[in-house]
């Protein structure tokens, strides 16, 4: 019979290796006990519904995209908090910015502060990237794919935001004109992009 003890630790590197883990993840049927008895020791901590850390991981200022992506796997960052980890504005979002499927209830997050945008099928699923935040595969757009979509969406971040953004990724190289121009086609912000596009060249 598996001591118990054994299979405390094995849980407990489980979680030191992967940084964030989601309880629903384990398999075993005492798995949730000793993710409970951990925390008793102090040795991991609750970050937020059903997902545990190390005790003595400190929370970076990207960890809130970490866990809003672990209960929201089919969201895509987007829009400022992206733009924010390009490092591409001065804005710091105090907000997650999600895209998710339109006409999609909003998911419940208490944890952190969550700002939904509905996309369609197309803009989600265009543009995205995987990076690693916190040991976390993450769902992010590209930096063109973002900047077009930030002008889609001028009117909730506003316009110094975008060309900001657009100035900022350029000086970068983070991406070319025919980047930008295939995903303001997609956004459907080619007349208003245009103009800005011409002064980059």
């Amino acid at each position: 019979m598996p001591n118990s003890e054994t299979e405390i630790d094995k849980i407990y590197q489980e979680v030191v290796r992967r940084g964030l883990l989601r309880s629903s993840e384990l398999q075993g049927p005492s798995d949730r006990m000793h993710l409970t008895r951990l925390c008793e020791q102090g040795r991991i901590k609750r970050v937020a519904r059903g997902i545990y850390a190390p005790a003595d991981k400190e929370p970076s200022p990207t960890s809130a995209m970490a866990v809003v992506s672990l209960k929201i796997p089919k969201g895509v960052i987007c829009l400022v908090s992206a733009l924010n980890y390009y490092d591409i504005t001065t804005q710091v979002p105090w907000e997650v910015w999600v895209a998710i499927p339109e006409n999609s209830v909003t998911p419940r997050i208490t944890e952190h502060q969550v700002k939904y945008v509905w996309y369609s099928e197309k803009m989600l699923n265009e543009g995205v990237d995987t990076v690693t935040i916190d040991g976390v595969p993450i769902r992010m757009f590209c930096p063109a794919k973002t900047i077009a979509d930030c002008f889609k969406y001028r009117n909730k971040i506003g316009m110094e935001v975008c060309l900001e953004a657009l100035q900022e990724g350029w000086k970068r190289r983070l991406f070319t004109i025919d980047d930008l121009w295939k995903y303001s086609k997609i956004c459907r912000v080619k007349t208003v992009i245009r103009p800005y596009l011409e002064a980059l060249k």
